[in-house]
């Protein structure tokens, strides 16, 4: 599990880029101590031992997101 900070979110271009897998994700908002978050959660293939298991997860309190946010819309749209 990890927690972004947008601090800690630098770009770097790579020689080499594939496209991964498709996978089954889901997501949850939750709050705590004051704060909100989203967590996102990406599931194993279909093939894998335990395909139910979490692979990933991902979270990222409100300033984060705005942030992840503004380099997908700079970079993808």
């Amino acid at each position: 599990m990890a927690l972004l900070n947008e601090a800690n979110i630098t770009r770097e271009d790579k020689e080499r880029n594939s496209v991964h897998t498709e996978v089954r994700a889901t997501y949850t908002v939750f709050e705590e101590d004051g704060k909100k978050y989203f967590q996102l959660d990406t599931y194993g293939k279909a093939t894998r031992q335990q395909p139910e298991k979490i692979s990933q997860s991902l979270q990222l309190d409100q300033e984060t997101a705005r942030c992840l946010i503004k380099l997908l819309i700079d970079n993808l749209l």
